[in-house]
């Protein structure tokens, strides 16, 4: 069975994949792709077997990271065992055939491409990551490989949207604190001391301050779409425990 992907018009091959279609059961149903979960490690390894080859990749070409918050970017020339994953944010490669992917459970998943390069790239963007530079250190490694920013097109995948994203204050002053004119991505909330973060419209307006050529949210909240997402907000409201995480992930013809 083929899981279904959702498409942003890049140009080359990448999805943003939903929960459905795998082999995972339980909390996990059912396409969860995260290898440090509490998930069976041989469903997680069907689960990505069967995205590699929706996209037309071989399995061992799917690359993933021990993702961390923050923005390192590792340059991927080879694939790495699955149990030496870098700690890092976000990859690049110039290497057809390669396939990088991203998990998530209401982060942003960011895909970049630079088609005429041969130069791609994909970023985990929770606001921590997204606030402190993660995309435009993407760019910057984009660009060290000879990719041009004005040629890069961007799509932001499913994550949570501003009418789900209640925050706080600690969230709120990180996101001011760096630049004042950025409390246009909150909305008033339920209470005075809760706001409504909008973390695809800030990752977007990152983008597009760095020059990116073209960038847009694709436009799928993940709390807000239980039957296709996962969703750690989601699973925390409803009192916490273990989780899946949906792929998104791009490759190099080839």
């Amino acid at each position: 069975m083929t899981p279904p992907f959702l498409t942003a018009g890049l140009p080359v091959p990448h999805g943003f994949f939903t929960r459905a279609g795998g082999v995972s059961a339980g909390r996990f149903a059912s396409l969860n792709c995260s290898l440090s979960g509490r998930d069976d490690a041989d469903a997680v390894r069907e689960n990505r077997r069967r995205a590699a080859d929706a996209l037309g990749t071989a399995p061992g070409a799917l690359v993933g990271l021990t993702q961390v918050h923050g923005i390192a970017v590792a340059t991927v020339e080879s694939p790495w065992p699955l149990d030496a994953r870098p700690e890092a944010d976000a990859m690049v490669t110039d290497r057809p055939g390669l396939l990088l992917g991203i998990v998530t459970g209401d982060c942003a998943p960011v895909l970049f491409a630079d088609a005429e390069a041969g130069v791609i790239g994909a970023a985990h963007a929770g606001w921590r990551g997204a606030v402190a530079g993660v995309i435009e250190a993407t760019l910057d490694a984009m660009e060290a490989l000879g990719a041009r920013r004005a040629r890069i097109a961007a799509a932001i995948g499913p994550c949570i949207g501003q009418p789900s994203y209640e925050v706080g204050p600690d969230l709120r002053d990180a996101v001011l604190a760096r630049d004042p004119g950025d409390a246009r991505f909150f909305a008033g909330g339920a209470r005075p001391d809760r706001w409504m973060f909008d973390l695809p419209g800030y990752c977007a307006a990152r983008l597009a301050a760095a020059g990116v050529a073209r960038a847009a949210w694709i436009g799928r909240d993940t709390l807000a779409e239980e039957a296709d997402f996962f969703s750690h907000r989601r699973s925390t409201l409803a009192g916490g425990g273990p989780i899946g995480h949906q792929l998104s992930a791009i490759a190099l013809p080839g």
